[in-house]
């Protein structure tokens, strides 16, 4: 605990706060760019850039989730590809008599 007998609160100078010097908003505005969500993730995940970001030194976690977010994207083409990709596979199950887990299915 901590000795506060030695305080003098008459030496601290008043505080006066002025609310018409405010500035409404946040205090770092948003890049154009950029959008403010809000995401629900699971605890491991976030734990898991939290620790990437302290590993490399600081940073921000939420740009290392835009980077593996965007990494996803360009690995897996547009939406056209991923569909026809998707379809593929599963014409080729269908016709290989295979089921979703991509086992033989022996009835």
């Amino acid at each position: 605990m901590r000795n506060t007998d030695a305080i003098n609160i008459e030496e601290i100078p008043e505080v006066v706060y002025d609310p018409t010097c405010a500035k409404r908003g946040a205090l770092n505005p948003l890049p154009p760019t950029k959008e403010r969500i809000t995401i629900r993730l699971d605890k491991d995940i976030l734990a898991w850039f939290k620790q990437r970001v302290h590993e490399h030194g600081g940073g921000n976690y939420q740009t290392l989730i835009n980077e593996a977010l965007r990494e996803y994207i360009q690995g897996h083409g547009t939406l056209e590809t991923v569909l026809r990709r998707v379809i593929r596979e599963e014409i080729h199950q269908t016709q290989h008599g295979c089921t979703s887990q991509g086992t033989a299915d022996r009835g």
